[in-house]
């Protein structure tokens, strides 16, 4: 059901008040970039009799086979890490200090690194987005992220785990856990200096597939479904205003009035001005500029899942009352 990595590492000695690390890797579709995830484990020192790397679970996707490792892991502390991330050296120890300093604790959530390795203006683009919106929202989170995440394992079993069932492909289902945990009286923290280097490749299709089907559609619908609404992260005010502005700059396209495009366009810039700033110190001008157009598709993805989660939503509503 689950296997180790095949080459043992020096074993890390708990001492009191240091809480117990398991490493889960979901990697039922035996993906290409699993043998850099665990050489990157390896080297920060992770104890190989509690890296579990789930290669078959009930279901494909990666929230079952999360809880199959979740189920076979013996430890305080649950470290999630997809097959597609080689954390940093010091991740490890960042997780043991924060569990042992902080009794109250119950998830810690990182952040990609600003060095994605995939070449490509789209997969630098997209890599480096979720860089940022983690690297500028350090401190309490009211959601979880599962490619690089720790959750204390006693918290995590009672609330269910991961809903398998809802989501049994890639999906939102570490925001769902978050927000089950938060509810459950628990308390998580971002800590953007927790890394890891994301390996995954994107294409134009893949990012605007995954923020309107995989991603958009299904916040819409947990957000419906729990009668509340959220600012985290890329639900922020900022995010809010700059797809408000590239849905303006769309219609001025669309209505041929350049005005009402040129002031959209002037807006989106305004609002994030850090994060080109970055793309051109990670990808240079030119390709900066195609970055803000892949960010105005980013935002227009995530509008034209509202209505589509709405529909969504209510199409599920409808069945489960019959």
């Amino acid at each position: 059901m689950f296997g180790h990595p095949n080459s043992a590492v020096p074993a890390v000695e708990a001492s009191v008040g240091v809480p117990t690390v398991a490493v889960i890797v979901p990697a039922t579709d035996d993906p290409a970039t699993l043998p850099s995830c665990l050489d990157a484990l390896r080297r920060a020192g992770a104890d190989a009799d509690r890296v579990v790397v789930v290669r078959e679970a009930d279901g494909a996707g990666p929230a079952a086979a999360r809880n199959v490792g979740a189920m076979a892991a013996d430890a305080d502390v649950l470290l999630f890490v997809d097959s597609d991330v080689e954390i940093h050296a010091d991740t490890l120890a960042r997780v043991r200090a924060a569990f042992g300093v902080d009794d109250g604790l119950t998830a810690l959530v990182g952040a990609y690194d600003d060095a994605p390795a995939a070449p490509g203006v789209v997969s630098r683009f997209r890599n480096l987005l979720h860089h940022h919106v983690h690297a500028t929202a350090a401190g309490p989170a009211q959601t979880f992220w599962a490619g690089l995440g720790a959750v204390r394992r006693e918290e995590f079993l009672a609330v269910g785990g991961f809903d398998a069932e809802r989501f049994p492909r890639p999906s939102v289902e570490d925001i769902d856990l978050g927000m089950r945990l938060i509810d459950a009286g628990g308390r998580i923290t971002l800590d953007p200096e927790l890394r890891g280097r994301h390996l995954k490749r994107w294409t134009l299709r893949s990012m605007l597939v995954t923020d309107f089907r995989h991603r958009g559609i299904p916040w819409v619908g947990i957000m419906l479904r729990t009668g509340r609404s959220s600012s985290a992260l890329n639900l922020g005010w900022r995010h809010r205003l700059s797809a408000l502005a590239s849905l303006l700059a769309l219609g001025g396209l669309l209505a041929r009035r350049p005005a009402l495009t040129l002031g959209a366009s002037a807006g989106i810039v305004a609002l994030n001005l850090d994060f080109y700033r970055l793309l051109v110190r990670r990808l240079g001008t030119g390709k900066a500029l195609a970055g803000v157009g892949l960010h105005a598709l980013h935002h227009l993805a995530a509008v034209a899942a509202v209505p589509a989660g709405v529909v969504v939503h209510l199409v599920r509503e409808r069945r489960g009352s019959q």
